[in-house]
């Protein structure tokens, strides 16, 4: 510039910058955003379960065991273009031990009663029991696991989101 005074700036940190920020928007960052997600599925799953378990909603461990990756009852969905994770179960039972239900009366149900008075369920049994009209407690594990992931999502995000920061952006 001719006849005038100017600056000149030094912008080779702010370009590295944008080089970083770029490197992170070209997949990387989501890439690890997905795996984040899936490991995050693995600790929920991990919350139900344990759940299940608390509440003794256990039995046959059908819906115990529908309730991991991989489970031929189980619902485990991530979508990484959404980056979106749905977690839960086929089992036809589950909404009933969760919520509770009305039993049908005179409905017969085969299985055998173990020494300590439980009812254990078993499809081929020709011995059982007959239902009386009674309302089973629901055990509400899927809001107890919820409220547990409410609780914790917050800081596994602030901490993952401190490492990408500080290993993007350090």
């Amino acid at each position: 510039m001719s006849g005038g005074q100017y600056v000149q700036v030094d912008v080779t940190e702010l370009k590295e910058f944008c080089e970083k920020v770029r490197k992170a928007g070209d997949g990387e960052l989501k890439r690890e955003l997905a795996e984040f997600l899936d490991g995050t599925g693995f600790e929920v799953l991990r919350i139900i379960e344990d759940e299940i378990i608390r509440v003794k909603a256990v039995d046959t461990r059908q819906l115990l065991h529908s309730f991991h990756k991989g489970s031929a009852d189980g619902i485990y969905e991530l979508n990484e273009g959404d980056l979106t994770l749905e977690i839960g179960t086929n089992v036809e039972y589950a909404q009933w031990v969760n919520d509770g239900h009305h039993q049908t009366p005179g409905r017969f149900i085969p299985g055998e009663w173990t020494g300590n008075g439980k009812f254990r369920y078993s499809s081929g049994a020709k011995t059982g029991m007959v239902l009386q009209a009674s309302w089973v407690e629901g055990k509400h594990y899927m809001e107890h696991s919820v409220k547990a992931i409410e609780k914790i999502f917050p800081k596994l995000v602030e901490k993952k989101l401190t490492e990408w920061f500080t290993s993007y952006f350090s």
